[in-house]
């Protein structure tokens, strides 16, 4: 059976285009990342529902 301690680890996308717009809420999303092969935070093109437009979205701590 495979061990569940693998490589792989749970990230916070958060978008960046929402806080500079004012808007009350936030735009987040929950994705996996290996952690050996992407040491860097991510960073992918992501749909906004609040400004209802594709935006760039960052891993956050």
């Amino acid at each position: 059976m495979a061990s569940r301690k693998g490589n792989r680890i749970q990230v916070i996308m958060e978008c960046t285009e929402h806080k500079v717009s004012g808007q009350p809420g936030t735009s987040r999303y929950i994705t996996t990342k290996n952690k050996k092969n992407t040491t860097e935070r991510l960073e992918l093109k992501k749909y906004n529902p609040i400004l209802k437009k594709i935006t760039v979205h960052k891993e956050i701590k």
